[in-house]
């Protein structure tokens, strides 16, 4: 494992800048998302006290006792929506030791949906704890911040590959997938492993990741090493974290990669508490590849084919994919009719 500071990308050089901040940024994007897929970013449109006020009513809902979370345990929601225990998500076969609350935007669930497109069902209302009304529009409130970001970033990325700056808007209007989780991982203790959350990739387009103070989340960096080596990715003041996910590598033909990471969970009676915040296209969307400009084109390796992790082009399909795998209860309750499919995958 190796401690390196990934670049500071500032969004105001995009949105606000001169003609030359502009081109400036989106050259920095471009070498920055096809060689490492991580970076930190400042100047994203957050009210000056906004984060702390997340991060505070985070604290304050796992510190709620527990047959309150648990009164919105997620295998209640058909939607994956709702509270999650430690060790009760599952990335590549073994329990993530965190606790977590997922919530969406707040939309009706869509028509019942045949195993052929169960996809659908990921639509739908949230949960949230009675105890705490305020904690609804603040973290709507960053999930609507965040959101606005993402879109400006994949603005600047389209003219990074070459395309107009509005080619992903079809693809995110009126319901992209907004996916907010606020995380906290407890100290490991002796009888555990280190797993916070294991390596994995994420499903959808941008991640947008709000860290406290306490350190654990680790890249994989592959460049000039083929296994690849751990780098530390630590809190800055300010910043949020922006990696990349499967959508951006499948339409690129891998130009964009979608990086593996993880978290390891902290020791010494430490715990760490951040938030996630993802942003794909409509569930029903499926993306055409983009015709990258030839240089670039030149530089693209193909999409990784990890046997362990197909990747779809639908949206839906790829999303619901993770969901089943990593949420076994849910996937009991309200999608046996996928999950006893020879292909799992619908």
């Amino acid at each position: 494992m190796t401690t390196h500071r990934l670049p500071i990308l500032d969004l105001r050089d995009f949105t606000h800048g001169e003609p030359a901040r502009r081109d400036g940024f989106v050259t920095q994007l471009r070498d920055t998302a096809h060689r490492v897929g991580f970076f930190y970013l400042i100047g994203f449109g957050a009210a000056p006290t906004q984060a702390h006020a997340v991060l505070q009513a985070a604290r304050v809902f796992f510190a709620l006792p527990h047959t309150q979370k648990q009164a919105l345990a997620m295998e209640n929601s058909p939607h994956f929506r709702g509270y999650t225990a430690a060790g009760e998500e599952i990335t590549r076969g073994q329990r993530d030791w965190r606790e977590q609350l997922d919530i969406g935007a707040e939309r009706p669930p869509l028509p019942q949906a045949a195993a052929d497109h169960a996809w659908k069902r990921l639509q739908g209302p949230n949960q949230w704890p009675v105890s705490l009304p305020s904690l609804q529009p603040l973290l709507l409130g960053w999930q609507t911040t965040l959101t606005h970001a993402a879109q400006q970033l994949l603005q600047a990325l389209a003219l990074a590959l070459g395309q107009h700056a509005h080619h992903f808007e079809t693809a995110f209007a009126d319901t992209p997938v907004q996916h907010l989780k606020i995380i906290r991982y407890p100290s490991r203790e002796a009888h555990y492993s280190d797993q916070g959350v294991g390596a994995h990739k994420d499903s959808g387009c941008l991640t947008l990741l709000l860290q406290d103070t306490q350190a654990g989340l680790q890249v994989l960096e592959r460049e000039g090493d083929a296994k690849g080596h751990w780098i530390d990715v630590p809190p800055v003041e300010g910043t949020v974290v922006i990696n990349l996910g499967e959508v951006l590598e499948i339409l690129t033909q891998g130009y964009l990669r979608a990086t593996t990471h993880r978290v390891v969970s902290p020791a010494g009676g430490n715990s760490r508490l951040s938030v996630a915040f993802f942003l794909s296209p409509r569930l029903d969307a499926s993306l055409p590849p983009i015709l990258l400009p030839a240089d670039l084109q030149a530089q693209a390796p193909g999409v990784d084919q990890d046997p362990h992790n197909p990747l779809i082009a639908h949206t839906g399909r790829n999303l619901l994919k993770g969901r089943l795998r990593s949420h076994p209860e849910v996937t009991r309750r309200f999608y046996a009719d996928v999950a006893a499919s020879a292909q799992a995958i619908p």
